[in-house]
Formats: C-alpha cells, structure tokens, sequence
C-alpha cells in the first residue's frame, strides 16, 4: 500500500504572496495605486495577535499597506462601527478585515456586515454570502477558496463530476466550501457530527474536505481510495510523549490512517494554515483592481 502524496500548503501558500507581490508592483507602476488592508483587532487574544502580527508582516512583505487598528477590549460596539465606517471612507483602504472573535458584549454580525461588501476581504459579508451562492461576482471567503485552489493544484483544474462532500456546515467554511465546489461541477454532499451513516458518505467521495472542529473524527477507512482529503482542522491536543503538560497540532482527520488510504492529503499543520493568510492578500489585490476597474490577477 502506498502513502498519499502530501499536498503542501506552505509552498503553494509562498508560490501565491509571489504573484501577490508582482501584481502590486504592477498595480503601482500602472495606476500609481498600492493596495491596502487594514486590520482591526479588539482585545488581547494571544492567538489573535499573533495571527494579526502575521498578516501585518506579510503585507509588506508583499509591497502592500498595511493599517492595523488595536483597541481596547472594553472598545464600546459604536466605537468599533464609528472606525470600521472611517476605514470603509478611506480610498487608500482597499480591504477591511475585522479579527475575530469578538468581546462577548459586540455583536459580530453587526460588524461584519457595517464593512463595505467591496472591502470585505474576508468575505463573510451577507451581500457576499448572497453573491456567490447566485454565482455573481464575491469577495469569497479565504480558506474556503485556498482549499478549492489546493484541490484544482492536485487535481487539476476540471472537477467536473467529481463526488465532494464538506464534513462541517460553518458560514466560514464548510458552506462556502460547498458552493465552491458546486460552482466546479462537483456533484456536492453537505455532512456534519449528525448525519447518519457519516463514515459511508466520506466513503463515496472523491474529494473530502474535513471541517468539523473535532480531532482526528475522520478515521482513514472512512475514506474512499485515492481520494484527495483536504483538512481544514486545527486542534491542539495533549501530547504526553513531548513531556508533561506538552500539546501538539492535529486536524479533524486521523492522518496516520488517512495517509495509507487517501491518494493526495494536506497535513496538518503545513496544509490548509498557510493558505488563508495568502488569499487574504490576493482577495485585497483583487478588491483593489476591481475597484480601478481592471484585470484581476488569476487564482
């Protein structure tokens, strides 16, 4: 029995923030435009900054602005609005990016959806949910699209008639991710923790993307023989054998058995993580052309 062939989400993540890079450069040389995102972040969550410290760095790596926005936890709901409103005013600003999770006390929708869809990078905005399940033009979703790239990079670029089924019905993910594939002609099936028969679902399909929030749920003969598995998953979980109190990365696949099983598989960490930074900055790139009116960079 062979093992899958691993499907690296780093190199493909380095591959994509290149041809960020190089259409800014052209965006500046062309238009005299640099494209900018701001990020916001309310609070103190350690994995948030980092995260937000991340995007900042490699925003300028890539030849971008970057504005980033940090405020209090105590930060009232009106006082948030009142800057995402200024952000959404600022021409220099071409995506706006609001970190979540939000204090208890902000009502995240209510957020979300105060950013200007264009702006909307993230594209979680209810205007944007509506345009790409009607198949107009979105801000789509980041790790969603960086999954369907990983997908088309193994599998090539017609899906169509491929059996895909999403395990997780999230907003973020899993519903996106459903209609990404939908719109690629895959012949779709939307699961979670309480379909009946989950195992037998996994096993009919041809591509498998797991995110469901729940550590290695998703057992190696659960999956279809050379199927491509995309992991969304990032859990942490006790790892006694690095030592007392040491945790280490799983996804919501058991990639030991899915490795001996599936023909392609992203690992975790190394697979999926690294995308979504990287379509963030395609989506501002693209947000920023759209608003010039000229050519998109391609996926």
């Amino acid at each position: 029995m062979t093992q899958a062939k691993l499907i690296d989400g780093k190199a493909f993540a380095e591959n994509l923030r290149g041809r960020v890079a190089a259409k800014v450069a052209k965006l500046q040389d062309a238009h005299g435009v640099t494209p900018g995102l701001a990020v916001v972040l309310v609070g103190e969550d350690p994995a948030s900054q980092v995260y937000v410290r991340n995007k900042g760095k490699q925003t300028v790596e890539c030849g971008m602005h970057s504005f980033e926005h940090k405020l209090d936890a105590s930060t009232s709901e009106a006082d948030l609005l009142a800057v995402v409103e200024k952000l959404n005013a600022d021409d220099a600003v071409h995506g706006i990016l609001v970190q979540l999770p939000l204090p208890d006390h902000i009502d995240e929708a209510k957020v979300i959806n105060a950013i200007t869809p264009d702006k909307d990078v993230d594209g979680f905005h209810v205007i944007n949910s509506g345009r790409l399940m009607t198949g107009q033009e979105a801000m789509v979703p980041c790790t969603p699209l960086g999954c369907l790239m990983l997908i088309k990079d193994t599998l090539g670029e017609d899906l169509s008639g491929k059996r895909a089924i999403v395990v997780g019905r999230s907003n973020i993910v899993g519903k996106p991710m459903a209609q990404l594939l939908l719109d690629a002609n895959c012949t779709v099936t939307i699961a979670h923790s309480r379909t009946q028969d989950l195992p037998g679902e996994c096993r009919r399909a041809d591509i498998l993307v797991a995110a469901v929030g729940r550590p290695e749920m998703i057992k190696g003969d659960w999956i279809k023989p050379g199927a491509c598995v995309i992991d969304v998953g990032i859990n942490r979980i006790p790892a006694p054998e690095k030592g007392e109190g040491k945790t280490r990365l799983v996804g919501d696949v058991d990639f030991a058995g899915a490795e001996q099983v599936a023909g392609s598989i992203t690992p975790v960490p190394g697979g999926v993580g690294p995308m979504t930074i990287a379509v963030l900055l395609a989506n501002t790139v693209t947000a920023c052309c759209r608003s010039l009116g000229v050519a998109e960079p391609e996926a």
